[in-house]
């Protein structure tokens, strides 16, 4: 009896003592797996810094490049031939009238040849014609140019006709969807046509701006947006994004890709699209609660301003436009630093100054002021140009005499005195359309310049607030931020970010994702990846691909400073040995890169060749950066399935 009572009691020991150490290895198990998963999001996070600020910092360089060129047009002689090679790639309006754009850019004189197997378009567009083009650009054909200017001008006549803010309501189709960045990925955009329907009358869509650059399709996403806008005037809403503009178009692949698609006639095609762009509206606002827009506001956003805003002004949101000023020379006006367009494609002369002048060209012409500076001078409207006529009048009337000059200098001063509120103004639209397209929500309050991109600003929760409840809304919907879930909510749900464009930076770095708004105006997202080769992917591999792809960008950023650098290293290196510590390497970077990335966690992927004291020979790190990039090279092909 007893002796059965031991071995029972043996039994539930050895039984225990396996259940004991089957939970400890479980629990050393799921402890290893929590590191190896933290590492892995450690990996994700820091390459995902990599991507933004660098990308961040390009913006940045885009909007000073641009400036510094501004302010060299502003200061260069009005009569030196040099300004027309920068002025003829940055000036910002054109010199035209409405009838002779539309003849400059008539596509009538262009001949489709037989043997042009892509989509044909017939005016008014149907909705078959436009999903037979969709189905031509999924096959990669290409649209005629005849084609292309055809539906670019038709889409210009359209979007002039449409309000700053478009206001749009649930209670017709039940549901609204609202993507984000696209980014010239049209794979994306098929997609959500795919997962959600085509426009349609019962489809509504908000697209919200950034359609162009960085992808290699932006040309067909622009081209389908358009042609559904025709199709569906009333349900297909374009807003305007800070990439829909000439100058960053420059920078970021568009302008490049529409020059080699159509070689003949992309400079034309880029022409009319700047103007398009211009007249994209602003923002869109669903049952007066939801506010779609861009980038963002700020502590002065007004809504009721930007409704009257003449939006078409503003080429580029870079910069205000530089205002002419008009003198009552002979009776005439003159612009003091403009270039007439269309007469220069038959004869690039430039318009002659005040000083030289004794005819007057075309004016409405308009040039950049910087971010900084803003001191315009600002046309007489008819009432204003009477009023100075009138003055002029009763000065000789009463008996005064006063030579031509003096009346001139009498008017110009009267001008320039009425004008003071009319700059104020302009600057003040500029501002506003420059923080609806550039801005970015912060997790502090308040509200301040956005340094980081250049243009715009941060805003602060308390701002989102004071905001909707001054014009009585519930949320805002913005894009122009990549998110790795392809949303993020902020400001206590007040603000969603939504961004369409999966992969943005690598496949596999982020998903893409839109939104459907019913009556009840609650945003119902759903994600997606365009890409197959994500779904073939482990964690590891996902990982590891875009953290290559990161370093390999962050390495070429580095060499690309490789002057800089050394000056940063030679600082720390007082004894000239060429050799710097690991710590004084991290402060060196980051004080010429200025990425605010964290280099003393990267200095183990990128400073690698340590002498045994723990220094850094910077001289044979550039030589390993030169070398490397080769063989990194050869190691990403690899890791593409």
């Amino acid at each position: 009896m007893g002796c059965g009572v031991a071995k029972s009691n043996q039994f539930h020991t050895k039984k225990g003592g396996k259940a004991i150490t089957s939970m400890k290895a479980a629990v050393l198990i799921q402890r290893w797996y929590r590191q190896y998963v933290a590492r892995m999001e450690m990996r994700r996070r820091y390459t995902w810094n990599i991507f933004q600020s660098i990308e961040y910092s390009g913006e940045q360089a885009q909007i000073k490049l641009y400036n510094f060129l501004g302010y060299l047009m502003d200061n260069f002689n009005p009569a030196s031939t040099e300004r027309n090679l920068i002025s003829h790639i940055f000036r910002e309006n054109e010199v035209c009238r409405d009838a002779e754009w539309e003849r400059h850019f008539c596509y009538k004189n262009i001949e489709v040849p037989e043997i042009y197997s892509g989509p044909r378009l017939i005016f008014p567009l149907t909705v078959e014609q436009v999903a037979a083009m969709v189905e031509a650009f999924r096959n990669k054909r290409q649209l005629h140019s005849r084609y292309v200017l055809q539906l670019l001008l038709e889409t210009w006549k359209l979007l002039r006709k449409l309000p700053n803010i478009s206001r749009i309501s649930t209670c017709h189709s039940k549901e609204i969807t609202v993507c984000g960045d696209l980014h010239g990925q049209l794979e994306d955009l098929l997609l959500i046509f795919y997962k959600n329907g085509m426009p349609s009358l019962e489809r509504p869509y908000v697209f919200n701006g950034d359609f162009v650059d960085r992808g290699k399709d932006s040309i067909e996403i622009l081209l389908i947006l358009f042609a559904f806008l025709l199709v569906y005037p009333n349900e297909v809403h374009l807003n305007r994004g800070n990439h829909e503009d000439h100058i960053v178009n420059l920078r970021y692949g568009f302008t490049k890709e529409v020059l080699g698609k159509y070689k003949m006639h992309g400079k034309r095609i880029l022409k009319l699209l700047q103007k398009i762009f211009s007249w994209l509206p602003l923002a869109t606002v669903i049952d007066q609660k939801v506010l779609i827009l861009h980038g963002g506001i700020s502590n002065t956003t007004d809504l009721c301003l930007i409704a009257r805003v003449d939006r078409h002004k503003y080429v580029s949101a870079l910069r205000p436009p530089k205002k002419r000023t008009q003198y009552p020379v002979s009776q005439s006006s003159v612009d003091l630093d403009m270039e007439d367009d269309l007469s220069g494609i038959k004869n690039n002369q430039r318009r002659v100054s005040l000083i030289k002048a004794n005819s007057f060209g075309p004016r409405d012409g308009f040039q950049r002021r910087s971010l900084q500076d803003f001191s315009g001078r600002v046309p007489r409207t008819v009432d204003e140009e009477i009023e100075v006529r009138r003055r002029q009048s009763v000065f000789i009337k009463g008996g005064f005499s006063h030579s031509q000059g003096e009346l001139n200098t009498l008017a110009v001063s009267s001008a320039s005195q009425e004008s003071t509120d009319t700059a104020d103004t302009t600057v003040e639209e500029w501002k506003q359309i420059l923080d609806l397209l550039w801005s970015d929500p912060m997790s502090q309050n308040g509200c301040i310049p956005n340094e980081v991109r250049g243009g715009g600003c941060y805003w602060g929760p308390d701002v989102t607030q004071d905001f909707l409840d001054r014009h009585n809304m519930q949320l805002i919907i913005r894009s122009h931020e990549c998110k790795q879930d392809g949303y993020e909510f902020c400001h206590n749900r007040r603000v969603l970010t939504l961004f369409s464009a999966s992969n943005y930076y690598e496949v596999g770095s982020n998903r893409g994702a839109y939104v459907k708004l019913g009556p009840d105006l609650v945003p119902y997202l759903i994600q997606y990846q365009a890409s197959s080769m994500t779904r073939e992917l482990t964690l590891r591999k996902s990982v590891g691909k875009v953290e290559h792809s990161a370093l390999k960008v962050l390495r070429e950023q580095l060499f690309a400073h490789k002057s800089d650098l050394v000056s940063a290293f030679q600082e720390f290196d007082k004894d000239k040995t060429g050799q710097v510590s690991l710590n004084d390497w991290a402060t060196a970077v980051e004080s010429v890169l200025r990425l605010g990335l964290p280099w003393r966690m990267l200095r183990f992927q990128l400073a690698t060749c340590k002498t045994p004291g723990g220094m850094l020979d910077y001289q044979e790190w550039f030589q390993e950066l030169s070398i490397k990039e080769p063989q990194m090279e050869s190691v990403h092909r690899q890791l593409s399935p």
